[in-house]
């Protein structure tokens, strides 16, 4: 990551707005830390507060009056003593923990709210986002932070009011979670949620054509205590150290991306600012960028305006932002899962790399897929492990076969290594022995069962090159006008995508 690493950054990963049992939602407060820690740099699990525009006297949605009231209430008893639990969790350092509840509202949306410090222990409530912020400045100071989530229902319907977004609250607001993407009115995560479909007036690209200073996040919106569940949305924010205090500047200063599953890399400087900066206007500007993604690169879009300026295509223009002549430096991911419906396996394994290195284990794992605490009760935890030991990877995971053709709930290990010629990956799964030769693996997924037809099922990934899952290079902006903003996004093979908050000329 030289271009960042030039700026004294590097990206941290994490998850700002989740849900457990703390509130309405499942899964105990303990076990969504835990979940968290494990693939996650930093955390804020959101407790359910208030809603001052409950809809209390329409008989149609008593159902849901009901299930919010309870939850506020539990997060009134539940809130003094969760303070514990986080800083037992807190690993300076390592992991942050920040303290964070809810706000609904169908005039103004729904907003979260992040304290900085574990001290701050006041639910501090209010009816708009104006006085959110006077009530959070008067009692924190600069150490509390709103922001607008999924944004793309219609006002009125809990999507964001642009006309009441507070920049001074919210330097960043939720792009992507389990709701959906509102980056624009067509994504391929759209809004399918009981509460409605996305509005155009209510998009990312929408509220920066009218003027709106923000970064993006995203984050899950997960209701089973399991943040940073693979897929539902997480954070990238470029930081020099995990601490609240670098955290908070760079959320401040908008130095963040938005993700939908894997710790992508996704960075840009113009004339030496970066994602979130205000530029002055400029005759010639160019943009340097650099992409490192947890798969094969699709596509790396410049987006201006709101319009497509700039498509890079690396399998057209390969630029790989590193390469050793002597090793192959590659994503090696294992996905466990598939089965009949209805059922679950717990995998135990062994993974080890033969004439080659292991660099660094990435989870991805997902939690159970409960919104409604009226649809289900959570399923039963399972203690997952991912033990990195040299060149092996031990593990035990449960993984519940994909409930429709649509729907994936596997569990994935990915690993970045370095492979020397004649490499090969040997595995035990659950008593299946399988090995496979990296040659076999750059030329497409090798896959198969533990059992007949219908038996839970593994897939090692292909293998790409370096210049398939990086790129670096510049793009010509041309002239720079007041008013401008630019932005990148990232789109990969297995359907993973990433998006830089945007530059602003002013």
């Amino acid at each position: 990551m030289p271009l960042a690493v030039a700026a004294g950054l590097r990206p941290l990963y994490g998850d700002l707005h989740n849900h457990c049992n703390l509130s309405y939602g499942h899964g105990e407060l303990e076990t969504a830390l835990d979940n968290a820690r494990r693939q996650l740099d930093f955390v804020s699990i959101t407790g359910h507060a208030y809603w001052p525009d409950m809809p209390v006297d329409d008989p149609r949605v008593a159902h849901i009056v009901d299930f919010h009231v309870k939850g506020f209430s539990r997060l009134e008893r539940t809130w003094p003593a969760h303070f514990d639990t986080l800083a037992a969790f807190n690993d300076p350092g390592r992991f942050t923990v920040f303290p964070g509840y809810e706000i609904h509202s169908c005039a103004h949306g729904d907003y979260t709210i992040v304290l900085r410090d574990l001290d701050q222990r006041e639910i501090l409530k209010a009816d708009d986002p104006r006085t959110l912020l006077e009530r959070l400045r008067g009692r924190y100071g600069g150490r509390a932070f709103a922001f607008p989530h999924h944004i793309g229902y219609r006002t009125g319907a809990r999507g964001i009011n642009w006309s009441s977004f507070e920049e001074d609250l919210s330097p960043v607001l939720e792009m992507i979670s389990m709701h959906g993407c509102a980056e624009t009115s067509l994504t391929d995560r759209p809004f399918l949620h009981s509460m409605g479909p996305c509005d155009g007036a209510n998009t990312v690209h929408a509220g920066l054509n009218d003027g709106h200073l923000f970064g993006v996040l995203g984050n899950t919106d997960h209701h089973s205590g399991f943040p940073g569940s693979y897929g539902h949305g997480r954070s990238a924010v470029y930081v020099a150290e995990n601490s609240p205090d670098a955290l908070w500047q760079s959320l401040f200063a908008r130095r963040t991306n938005a993700l939908t599953g894997d710790n992508a890399h996704l960075f840009f400087s113009v004339g030496g600012a970066m994602q979130g900066d205000v530029v002055a206007p400029a005759s010639r500007a160019e943009m340097a960028i650099e992409a490192v993604g947890g798969s094969f690169i699709d596509q790396i879009d410049i987006v201006r305006n709101g319009a497509v300026f700039e498509r890079i295509t690396p399998a057209l223009r390969p630029s790989a932002v590193a390469s050793d002549p002597h090793a192959l430096e590659t994503l090696l991911v294992l996905e466990l899962g598939w089965g009949a419906r209805g059922s679950h396996h717990d995998w135990d394994g062994v993974l080890k790399l033969e004439n080659g290195e292991i660099l660094a284990v990435e989870p991805r794992l997902r939690g159970p897929e409960i919104v409604s605490p009226l649809e289900a009760s959570a399923p039963e935890p399972h203690e997952s492990r991912i033990v990195q030991d040299g060149n092996a990877v031990s593990f035990s995971l449960r993984a519940h076969a994909n409930p429709n053709n649509f729907t994936a709930t596997t569990q994935a290990i990915a690993a970045r290594v370095r492979l020397r010629p004649g490499a090969r990956i040997d595995a035990d799964l659950s008593g299946e022995r399988v090995s496979v030769d990296v040659e076999r693996l750059l030329k497409g997924a090798v896959s198969g069962n533990i059992g007949p037809i219908d038996s839970p099922a593994f897939r090692f990934h292909p293998l790409p090159r370096p210049q398939q899952w990086q790129w670096t290079g510049t793009v010509p902006l041309g002239q720079l006008r007041r008013g401008e903003w630019v932005m990148a996004r990232m789109r990969q093979a297995n359907g993973q995508s990433a998006w830089t908050s945007p530059i602003f000329c002013r």
